[in-house]
């Protein structure tokens, strides 16, 4: 069965006429009733009752024929719908972020629009440290992360920077730093820090150990925690000092001072990661919204 033999049997079926049915379709009437029989025969099942004087569906014609609108108003709209998914109008956007993220007010504002420009793309977001959201875009798992990293694009992947973030320094409300303006990296020599784990793959403790590093020493990790505002409640406990994104100066917890770090490199910069390869304009056209976005936020 061909599209085309949907087409005749519609037009058939609305006119209840064979020649002008035929009219309608632009063909002549003989060659029009025997493609009818063919797929009276093809279906086997009779669908129109014909006298000399009338034309009348029968039940399985009555049935053909909602099916049969059904069929070609799909294949009608399929070239707009396929272009639209070219577009990247239509669809699934799978995002990562980083934890510091919804503190600032990038991801609400990307989000907001995006439902705004696009609302037929469905935005699954995920958190995830920068280092599994590399993973997961390798593999196929995700489409972009907005990531935490100071460093080279990994291999596969490259990197739109979106914001770069000025570092604090988190102590405690009774630490001899707490009244300060700014602090140096190098006064924090015989300090203990609370840090991430070795495997938690966040871009804020290689910029960490970088800046200790030119500063002449390796920080001291007396305390470790995966998540930041974790972090910020074993500062509050006076359990050390942290180095965190200035975002998470919105997490006020008493007893918890934020101090500007003055080192030249104290920033962490927040990306948009996506493969290499990437040809989606649904990931592509995000990029661009969210780079747009970051560069007119605060």
């Amino acid at each position: 069965m061909e599209l085309r033999h949907l087409r005749y049997f519609v037009a058939v079926a609305e006119e209840l006429h064979f020649t002008r049915a035929a009219q309608r379709l632009h063909i002549a009437q003989p060659p029009l009733s025997q493609q009818i029989r063919a797929l009276e025969a093809e279906l086997g099942v009779q669908l129109f009752v014909r006298t000399r004087r009338s034309v009348a569906l029968t039940d399985a014609g009555q049935a053909l024929l909602a099916r049969s609108r059904e069929v070609l108003a799909i294949t009608q709209a399929l070239p707009e719908e396929l272009r639209r998914v070219e577009r990247g109008e239509v669809g699934v956007l799978r995002i990562g972020f980083s934890s510091t993220l919804p503190l600032t007010r990038v991801l609400r504002d990307v989000v907001a629009d995006h439902r705004r420009t696009h609302p037929d793309v469905a935005l699954q977001l995920r958190e995830m440290h920068t280092a599994r959201q590399f993973d997961a875009l390798r593999q196929g798992e995700m489409d972009v992360g907005l990531v935490r990293y100071n460093e080279r694009a990994p291999d596969g992947l490259r990197l739109e920077v979106l914001r770069r973030d000025p570092l604090r320094l988190a102590v405690p409300a009774g630490h001899r730093f707490a009244l300060r303006r700014s602090v140096a990296i190098a006064e924090c020599r015989d300090e203990a820090f609370i840090g991430f784990p070795g495997d938690a793959g966040t871009g804020t403790a290689p910029v960490l150990k970088s800046l200790c590093a030119q500063a002449g020493f390796e920080p001291r990790i007396a305390q470790e925690a995966r998540e930041a505002t974790t972090q910020i409640g074993l500062v509050a406990a006076g359990l050390g000092i942290a180095v965190l994104p200035a975002p998470l100066e919105v997490v006020q917890i008493e007893g918890v001072r934020y101090i500007p770090l003055e080192d030249e490199g104290a920033t962490l910069v927040m990306s948009a990661a996506v493969r290499i390869d990437e040809k989606a304009e649904r990931v592509l056209e995000f990029v661009r919204r969210v780079s747009a976005l970051a560069r007119e936020a605060p």
